[in-house]
């Protein structure tokens, strides 16, 4: 196990590398550039000053000039100055990752507590209504756009019942722990939406084929209790490709977020990356953007390690 897992860490290294690459040529083949925002003033700009301007950021260099440095910068873990506010990309980066974090780990949780049951119940009850009725809600849930879906909630739940707060993270003048938690509620709901159903159903079709399996037969016919057999023997190998799914969807909870954070305007690196985005800020469009990389990469080594778990019959050898 500790030889596979230095393999793959080793194995991440060129791999990063060359994503850095692909997503540097691409965000410098975008049209416009920073310099943008200055003639989106709408003033008549001296082109020297243009120049300058593009000199002192350093994008008039050819890209493989700009790629080299900044990569040597980057493995001292040092993303670059944000065009925008002349900090630390690194140092913007960390003082939005805990609200990030937060919204992740509360819709996750949120989705599986939601997704799990909802599913194991729906291969124990086939084609019942409360089954169907999953169904539908799944396909309606992969398929609804997640900015439609929110700007709804809003409208609902804070615009016309007044029951929950629009955007932002506590209203101003409380910093009750419960006026956070109200904040989190729509945010959180919008982004697990579509986990919940995607997960539902992982967890039925894989329930309902372990649960007519030889050995669960053979476990019944022993005398077992029914529920007994569904959690010691079934529900464990039912998980094995669901938990597999979760944490590879982990990383897609960091992209989700972005359009997320935007809507209820949470102070996340979604919102920032949105922000970097319309600036044309390269440094922080790349220091987000390997980030996001990085956990794509980091969650699926978690998923290989978590089916290796679940089933013995995986070796790493």
């Amino acid at each position: 196990m500790g030889q596979y897992i230095r393999r793959r860490l080793l194995q991440m290294i060129p791999l990063m590398i060359g994503i850095s690459l692909i997503v540097f040529m691409i965000i410098q083949a975008a049209p416009g550039g920073p310099e943008e925002m200055l003639l989106e003033t709408g003033r008549f700009i001296d082109p020297q000053v243009i120049e300058n301007y593009r000199h002192r950021l350093g994008v008039d260099q050819p890209i493989y000039v700009q790629y080299y440095k900044w990569i040597t910068a980057a493995m001292t873990g040092d993303f670059g100055i944000s065009f925008q506010t002349t900090r630390p990309v690194m140092d913007m980066i960390l003082e939005r990752l805990p609200a990030t974090l937060e919204l992740m780990a509360i819709s996750f949780i949120f989705a599986a507590l939601v997704a799990i049951p909802l599913g194991i119940y729906s291969a124990l009850h086939p084609y019942s209504a409360l089954d169907f009725s999953g169904t539908a809600l799944s396909f309606l849930g992969i398929a609804m756009p997640v900015f439609w879906f929110g700007l709804i909630l809003q409208l609902v739940f804070s615009v016309k019942l007044g029951w929950l707060p629009v955007a932002g993270t506590s209203t101003v003048g409380d910093t009750s722990f419960w006026d956070h938690i109200l904040h989190l509620i729509l945010p959180s709901i919008v982004l697990s939406l579509h986990y919940i159903a995607g997960w539902s159903r992982y967890m039925r079709s894989s329930l309902l084929a372990v649960i007519h399996s030889d050995y669960i037969r053979t476990a019944r016919a022993k005398g077992l209790k029914e529920h007994l057999v569904t959690i010691r023997h079934a529900l464990k190998n039912a998980m094995i490709p669901v938990v597999s799914i979760m944490a590879l969807n982990l990383a897609d909870l960091f992209s989700g977020a972005v359009i997320t954070e935007t809507i209820f305007a949470w102070p996340g690196i979604g919102r920032l990356f949105i922000q970097a985005m319309y600036a044309r800020d390269y440094p922080m469009l790349m220091g987000i953007l390997m980030m996001g990389s990085f956990m794509v990469v980091f969650f699926n080594l978690l998923a290989d390690l978590v089916y290796g778990w679940l089933d013995p019959r995986i070796s790493y050898s």
